[in-house]
């Protein structure tokens, strides 16, 4: 999947494309991405992303026949629960560039708008993780352990580019919160 050798050539031949027209690892350094030692922010985040398209987790990546060649669990955990990491400046910067390079595609007559979306996040397996929640889905009537996931995007009819995500657990209403008229 990734060479260790060769850091700038990780990406598979069709995505390389995007990443150096949407220019990603440019907007990891301007976010402010930085490590001091090991290996780099920009190998990582390639690292974590290809894994995505090949529906494995870094554990089954680990166990591999290649996984030798790849940074321990630590080093990856670390990069992404980083708090000093910018995430949302790094999403701030990368949706503003990918909404100026479609926007001109799009007719000036076309509506545009931001559209904020409220969508499940299931955690079902999850026991002990922090901040969840038990949900009711109300299109099929079930139950669900996870999270809110809030996520706020442009659109121009077709097209959706998230610009921000907050994973929320919204608060339990009982009758402690009811209020008296004749106070």
């Amino acid at each position: 999947m990734i060479e260790h050798k060769q850091q700038k050539n990780q990406l598979p031949k069709e995505i390389q494309p995007a990443f150096t027209q949407l220019k990603v690892l440019q907007h990891l350094k301007t976010a402010g991405f930085k490590k001091r030692f090991g290996f780099s922010y920009s190998y990582l985040f390639q690292l974590v992303f290809v894994l995505l398209f090949h529906h494995k987790n870094w554990f089954r990546m680990l166990e591999s026949d290649r996984g030798d060649s790849f940074p321990g669990k630590d080093a990856v955990y670390r990069f992404l629960n980083q708090a000093r990491h910018p995430w949302r400046r790094f999403l701030t910067l990368l949706s503003t560039f990918t909404v100026e390079k479609v926007r001109p595609l799009t007719s000036t007559q076309r509506v545009t708008a931001f559209i904020v979306d409220d969508s499940m996040f299931e955690r079902n397996r999850s026991k002990a993780v922090e901040l969840l929640a038990r949900f009711k889905d109300h299109a099929t009537g079930c139950y669900y352990k996870g999270y809110r996931m809030l996520t706020l995007g442009w659109s121009d009819g077709h097209t959706f580019i998230p610009c921000g995500f907050l994973f929320t657990q919204f608060p339990q209403v009982t009758n402690q919160w009811h209020y008296r008229r004749d106070r």
